[in-house]
């Protein structure tokens, strides 16, 4: 009877740690299951934050704000919604100082790009982002060479590239010439401060100089004294000109308007410049530009070296004609010129 006894209660004994045993295995593989599933639901719920870019233009008229649009219209176009890329969008009112804060708070943001739009723009982004790895892709700079430093546009050295409105102003002239082959005067109209200006300057100068026109030089240092130099400039010249400078493309109506009373034929750079009132240019498509502005900010998000995102210079460029000032100047145009030209009204 008590071997019996013995025997059953090592029986109990065994059973109970068997039982415990059984128990504690359960509870661990349903706390590792437990705690991975929600590690988990954790991780699925917890969306990437998005990419930053800071958007800086220069000043509003019409040129840059159809880049700005382009350029949003294309991030979209890629799929990146708000919840992929998240755009601080600014605006420099043509102020040094204004562009200068915005950089300095996109740098403090911690923004992974900054997309400057014309060259002032760039100018101060470029030195906003010095000593960082803040990306900048510019907009509408006419010479990235000698305004933002950039020795080798195809291969971008640094973490700047971007897209340039170099137009060929000796094509504008030529145009000029088809327009009135007696032509011995040409003025332009520029902002001496702008050095996107500037370089177009020169070209034309030099380019003139071979075709033996003489030169007068009207140059602005802020846009209220546009209206007197313009009128001066008109009673001077055989025709004016002026590249995409800035101060200009914001006061195209007081240009217009002293052209046209003179008679005089202006010729512009940009697209948006005809619209707003001058006689005809020879330009790039700016919503072609945003675009391609928009590409390169995104092969850069995605992580392409901005050394094979190469500077973009466009090589086709279309002839624009605004047609209410043609007749208001009673000019003709070469009807081969005329026939392939964007006009409007």
């Amino acid at each position: 009877m008590k071997k019996f006894q013995v025997k059953k209660m090592l029986s109990l004994i065994l059973s109970v740690l068997m039982l415990t045993a059984l128990l504690a295995s359960c509870k661990s593989d349903g706390g590792e299951s437990s705690t991975s599933s929600d590690v988990a639901s954790t991780s699925s719920s917890e969306a990437p934050k998005p990419l930053k870019i800071g958007l800086v233009q220069f000043t509003e008229h019409a040129s840059l704000d159809t880049i700005r649009e382009s350029f949003l219209a294309r991030i979209d176009e890629w799929g990146y919604d708000e919840t992929k890329i998240s755009i601080d969008y600014q605006n420099g009112s043509g102020d040094t100082a204004n562009l200068n804060s915005i950089c300095q708070k996109f740098v403090g943001d911690g923004v992974d790009v900054i997309v400057a739009i014309a060259t002032p723009a760039a100018q101060i982004a470029v030195s906003a982002v010095e000593g960082t790895d803040i990306k900048v892709v510019f907009a509408a700079v006419n010479n990235p060479v000698d305004s933002l430093g950039i020795k080798t546009p195809e291969k971008p050295e640094g973490n700047i590239t971007g897209t340039s409105d170099r137009i060929p102003v000796s094509s504008t002239i030529d145009l000029a010439l088809k327009v009135n082959p007696e032509l011995k005067t040409f003025g332009l109209l520029y902002n001496s401060g702008e050095t996107n200006s500037v370089d177009a300057v020169e070209a034309a100068k030099a380019y003139c100089a071979e075709k033996e026109i003489a030169v007068v030089e009207g140059t602005v240092s802020n846009t209220s004294e546009i209206q007197q130099v313009a009128t001066n400039l008109a009673t001077q010249v055989d025709a004016i000109f002026t590249s995409t400078d800035n101060s200009i493309a914001q006061n195209m109506p007081v240009v217009v308007e002293a052209a046209n009373a003179a008679k005089v034929p202006f010729y512009v750079g940009a697209d948006s410049m005809v619209k707003d009132g001058a006689l005809a240019a020879i330009g790039i498509d700016y919503s072609k530009l945003g675009a391609e502005t928009a590409d390169q900010a995104i092969e850069i998000l995605e992580g392409k070296p901005v050394s094979e995102v190469p500077v973009k210079f466009f090589e086709t460029y279309d002839t624009y004609i605004n047609q209410t000032t043609l007749k208001t100047l009673g000019i003709e145009f070469p009807e081969d010129i005329l026939s392939s030209a964007i006009t409007f009204e």
